[in-house]
């Protein structure tokens, strides 16, 4: 037996279609019950208790109770980076499913990927942000410049809010396949976008669409 990670046993996790579907499901950073899982697995309620038990096991899920109900999350950033780039791996060399309708669309300009944004307007965000050297990026490595602190404060941003994560990690973006920016800076500025109203999330979907004025503000303060 070899040493290291066991990439085997995650991969078995994740390649079971059902349960492939509910970690899917999570991405949109809202945690949901069994039943919920379930619909979204296209399975019965035991059939889905089992494949939420092997992925507790396995670590890629956290559980929260309130009340009588239970919730279930993805285990973290990582996890979520995980499922986000085994989607664009697939997106480019697996066999394509029937490709949906307008909302598939949607989801490929701008939608929450766990807890920040994704889709063609995070990756041309990014883009902006390193072209002015507010953000250096070396490879896969992303890091405040110097500017950084002072250019986020002045659009209401702390960039060091809460200091046991990363504030910059680059995500490989299935549908534009390159990154976008994750970490705990790219939580804030989705934080910002839905509190300031110039986009709301789509229900039931994790696509995130513009205003047209919002539009606007958001090109203004990022793309600018």
């Amino acid at each position: 037996m070899r040493e290291g990670p066991d990439i085997a046993r995650i991969a078995s996790l994740v390649g079971d279609p059902a349960r492939a579907n509910m970690l899917n499901a999570l991405m949109g950073g809202t945690a949901l019950t069994a039943s919920e899982l379930a619909l979204e697995a296209g399975v019965s309620l035991p059939t889905a208790s089992s494949h939420l038990s092997k992925l507790m096991e396995g670590g890629l899920l956290t559980l929260a109770s309130q009340g009588r109900h239970r919730y279930y999350g993805l285990a973290g950033p990582q996890v979520a980076g995980m499922i986000e780039a085994i989607t664009g791996v697939a997106e480019a060399v697996g066999p394509k499913r029937v490709r949906p309708g307008p909302r598939d669309g949607a989801m490929r300009v701008a939608r929450v990927c766990y807890d920040h944004l994704a889709g063609e307007q995070a990756v041309a965000m990014l883009d902006r942000l390193v072209d002015k050297n507010i953000l250096v990026r070396n490879d896969n490595e992303i890091r405040l410049g110097p500017s950084a602190a002072s250019h986020f404060a002045a659009i209401g941003i702390d960039v060091y809010t809460r200091p046991r994560r990363p504030v910059c990690r680059a995500c490989l973006d299935w549908s534009v396949r390159r990154s976008h920016l994750a970490g705990t800076l790219g939580a804030a500025i989705l934080d910002k976008i839905l509190l300031e109203k110039w986009a709301r999330r789509e229900k039931d979907s994790r696509a995130v669409v513009f205003s047209p004025p919002g539009k606007q503000a958001f090109e203004r303060v990022f793309l600018s």
